[in-house]
């Protein structure tokens, strides 16, 4: 008899263990170790509007420029108003250019002067006219020492409907007397770019 009541209450303490074991641990122990996953998120678009440049906007502008030892003084204006620069209008350019010499007497002769129009729009070219020039019709060309000047005027013909603005490269050839008495010319070259806006 008191080996069976032993051998019962080992069966029902092993029973209790068992059921024991098979709780676990309680999930207020429980502490999770992974890292939470990052959420990839887009960025809004940003929209981003293309500011037009317009060197005419006061209504002219001044440039100085150098070719050696020779100073360029350019004045540009329009006699069309800004906002009747549109696309599709004939946009006269009028300037000014007077040269003076670093050092001498020697006379400055301009021989030439071109515009190349590059035309933009939203960001990207468009046709462009041809060129435009003006060469000078007398040798060796137009003299243009202080206090003598060269004045003219270009009209840029209708451009791309779409067009936000147009940058005109302009070159002047000049032409230094080598001495003060001397037939013989040395050439020198200005360059100039002068952005304007195209009115809507």
């Amino acid at each position: 008899m008191r080996i069976g009541r032993i051998a019962t209450t080992a069966v029902a303490s092993l029973a209790v263990v068992l059921s024991l074991s098979a709780c676990g641990t309680p999930p207020w122990e429980t502490r999770s170790t992974r890292t939470p996953t990052p959420v990839a998120t887009t960025p809004n678009p940003v929209e981003t509007v293309e500011t037009v440049v317009n060197e005419l906007a006061s209504g002219s502008a001044e440039r100085q420029l150098t070719a050696g030892n020779i100073t360029l003084t350019v004045d540009y204006w329009s006699t069309l108003s800004m906002d009747q620069w549109t696309a599709d209008a004939n946009k006269p350019l009028s300037f000014s250019a007077v040269a003076a010499l670093e050092d001498g007497d020697n006379r400055i002769y301009l021989s030439k002067v071109s515009i190349v129009t590059a035309v933009r729009g939203d960001g990207a070219p468009l046709p462009a006219p041809a060129p435009l020039a003006d060469n000078a019709n007398v040798a060796p060309g137009y003299f243009i020492s202080a206090p003598y000047s060269y004045s003219q005027s270009f009209v840029l013909p209708a451009v791309d409907e779409s067009a936000t603005s147009v940058q005109l490269t302009i070159t002047y050839e000049l032409l230094l007397q080598t001495t003060p008495t001397s037939s013989e010319y040395a050439k020198q070259t200005a360059t100039d770019t002068l952005t304007i806006a195209i009115a809507p």
